[in-house]
């Protein structure tokens, strides 16, 4: 474990080997560190060790797909991640379509089963700040009901964010997952997280992924994620990512489905409002 008075510039020169000259402070508790040659890179702590190294293993692993990049991980260690910095600039059309049709090549790339953590990601990884265990399965309805609604639905009771003759609503979509979940599909490769602040949209007019919570899971579960925080140019991208690899019959159906699991995290993390969204979910979904 790094020295907790290490400065985010030191981190940069010892994990890159470049002498940093300047440093800013970015949000969300990152920095931009400029180093001396000319380059630039940001620096990232992680509240937990496991953290760092799933982000960094994810990272690996969805740029290994060649599909969206990701900003090159450059560094880490167990608190730590060094990564390069990505220019942003104003979401566009053309890049929307592009990205579609990347994300569809990067579910494509697919994982060895459901829950499967990416090569040296460890199987306790976090979802945000939530801890997120990713234990592999072969049947996508028991596995989503085991390892990412039911895990989340214990902790928002036990919080005391739901109340213990609520979860009934919950349980019963988990009970009907069979029939719901549609058309068997093989593991997907997923980000995870994918919410429109883990979409940054390049001076480049291409986009990137940050933040992943990588791991096989069902490609509807990315998609559903994105319509839920909502994206900027979110029709162009679901057409382009259709025509590239079209969804199965009744997707749109299936969705809120798939943001059961996000709604519960987000239960967990911050409260009551998320808690009543997902048990209104669930109540539309399970017909009660």
């Amino acid at each position: 474990m790094v020295d907790s008075g290490e400065g985010p510039g030191a981190v940069a020169a010892r994990l890159t080997g470049r002498q940093p000259s300047a440093e800013r402070a970015l949000s969300g508790g990152l920095t931009e560190v400029t180093l001396a040659d000319g380059g630039a890179v940001v620096v990232k702590g992680g509240a937990h060790p496991g953290a760092v190294r799933a982000e960094a293993a994810g990272l690996r692993w969805l740029a290994a797909a060649r599909a969206v990049p990701v900003p090159e991980v450059l560094g880490h260690d167990e608190r730590w991640l060094v990564t390069e910095l990505v220019a942003t600039g104003r979401p566009g059309a053309e890049a929307a379509t592009r990205f579609g049709r990347a994300l569809a090549a990067l579910h494509a790339g697919g994982a060895p089963a459901f829950g499967a953590a990416p090569p040296d990601g460890p199987r306790d990884a976090w979802i945000g700040l939530a801890p997120m265990r990713n234990e592999p399965g072969t049947d996508w309805p028991h596995w989503y009901a085991e390892h990412r609604v039911l895990p989340y639905l214990r902790a928002a009771v036990d919080r005391g964010t739901l109340r213990p003759g609520e979860a009934g609503a919950v349980e019963r979509v988990c009970e009907r997952l069979p029939e719901l979940a549609g058309p068997a599909e093989p593991p997907a490769r997923l980000h995870g997280d994918l919410w429109n602040g883990n979409v940054l949209w390049g001076a480049d007019g291409r986009v990137r992924l940050i933040d992943p919570a990588a791991h096989g899971g069902h490609r509807e579960t990315d998609l559903a994620m994105l319509r839920l925080f909502g994206c900027p140019h979110l029709d162009r991208i679901l057409d382009a990512y259709q025509d590239a690899t079209p969804l199965a019959a009744g997707w749109a159906e299936r969705v809120e489905v798939h943001q059961l699991f996000p709604l519960l995290v987000h239960a967990v993390l911050f409260g009551r409002s998320y808690a009543e969204q997902a048990l209104a979910t669930s109540r539309r979904i399970a017909g009660i």
